[in-house]
C-alpha cells in the first residue's frame, strides 16, 4: 500500500495531501541550504552562518508540530464527524519520528560524527537527556505502527501506544529549556497540547464534545492553563516577575501572546463542533430534498 492510497489500493486525496504535506518542510530545508550560494561560494546560505544549528532547530520544530498534528486526529474526528481521518494519523507520527531522526542526525554532522562526544553531551546536559528519551518512545512507537505489529502485539499496542502522551511532554520541555528565554513558541506548543488533552479528558468523563458550551469551556480552560504555563516559566527559569508576564497577555502592540491563539483555536473548533454536531446536517439535506420535489 502507497502512502496515498487506503487499504482498497484507491487513491486517496486526503492522505495524498498529508504526504506531500509532511515533506514540504524537509523539502524547504534542501532548498535554504542551497539557494543562498552563489557561484563559487561555499560560506553562505539562507539558513545563515550557522546552517547545521538553523537545520537542527527546524527539523526539531517540524517534529512535535508533527507529533501535535497526530494527536489532534482524534479529537478532530469526533468533534468534526470526519471519520476518514483516522487514515493519516500513522503518517503524522511517522512523519514526526522521521524529522525528529533527522534532528539527531544533523546533531552528528554538527558535532563532526564525534560518537563519545554526543554521548556525552546527552549523558550531562539535561534537556538533551530529555529530548533522547522522547526520541527512543517515538523510535518505539513507529517500530510497531505496521498492521503486522499490531496484529502480533493485540491489546498491548494500545498499551504501549499511549505513552506517545507522555512523549509529548518530555518533547514540549526539550522544547521550552533548549529554547532558553524566548519560549513563545514551546508556550504555543504547550498550550495547544492542554486543548488537545483536554478534548480527551472530556471524552473520558462522558462529556459530549459535540456541546458548543463543552468545547468553549474547553477553549477558555486551555487558554488560561497557557498563560499559567507562561508565566510559571519565566518564573522559574529567569525571575521575571509574573505580573509583568501578564500584563504582556493584555498588550497586543508587538505580539498577541500563544494564550490568545490557544483561545483562538479553541474557540474554532468550537464553532466546528457546532456546525457539525450531529442532527444539524441531516434536516438541512431534507429540506433541500424537499424543494427540489416541490420544484
Amino acid at each position: 500500500m502507497m502512502p496515498w492510497t487506503d487499504r482498497a489500493g484507491k487513491l486517496s486525496p486526503l492522505k495524498l495531501a498529508v504526504f506531500v504535506g509532511t515533506l514540504i518542510p524537509a523539502f524547504l530545508l534542501a532548498y535554504y541550504a542551497v539557494a543562498g550560494f552563489p557561484k563559487g561560494a561555499v560560506t553562505s546560505s539562507l539558513l545563515g552562518p550557522r546552517p547545521f544549528s538553523a537545520a537542527i532547530l527546524h527539523t526539531g520544530d517540524w517534529t512535535i508540530r508533527f507529533l501535535m498534528l497526530s494527536l489532534a486526529v482524534t479529537p478532530l474526528r469526533r468533534i468534526g464527524q470526519w471519520p476518514k481521518l483516522i487514515l493519516v494519523r500513522r503518517m503524522l507520527g511517522v512523519a514526526a519520528l522521521s524529522y525528529a531522526l533527522g534532528h539527531l542526525t544533523l546533531y552528528f554532522f554538527d558535532m563532526n560524527w564525534d560518537l563519545w562526544r554526543v554521548a556525552s553531551e546527552i549523558a550531562l546536559r539535561i534537556y538533551l537527556t530529555i529530548g533522547f528519551v522522547a526520541l527512543l518512545g517515538l523510535v518505539a512507537l513507529g517500530s510497531t505502527s505496521t498492521d503486522a505489529a499490531i496484529r502480533r502485539l493485540g491489546r498491548n499496542w494500545n498499551r504501549l501506544h499511549k505513552i506517545v502522551y507522555g512523549i509529548a511532554i518530555l518533547a514540549a520541555v526539550h522544547f521550552f529549556m533548549q529554547s532558553k528565554a524566548d519560549v513563545y513558541q514551546p508556550t504555543l506548543i504547550a498550550g495547544f497540547f492542554v486543548l488537545l488533552m483536554a478534548y480527551r479528558l472530556a471524552h473520558w468523563r462522558g462529556l459530549s464534545l459535540n456541546s458548543p458550551l463543552v468545547l468553549v469551556g474547553i477553549a477558555l480552560g486551555a487558554a488560561l492553563a497557557t498563560a499559567v504555563v507562561e508565566v510559571a516559566w519565566y518564573g522559574l527559569a529567569t525571575g521575571v516577575p509574573p505580573m509583568r508576564v501578564l500584563s504582556a497577555n493584555l498588550q497586543f502592540s508587538y505580539s498577541i501572546r500563544p494564550a490568545w491563539w490557544v483561545l483562538a483555536t479553541g474557540l474554532a473548533v468550537a464553532l466546528l463542533g457546532y456546525v457539525r454536531q450531529p442532527g444539524r446536517a441531516e434536516p438541512q439535506r431534507g429540506r433541500r430534498a424537499a424543494a427540489k420535489a416541490a420544484a
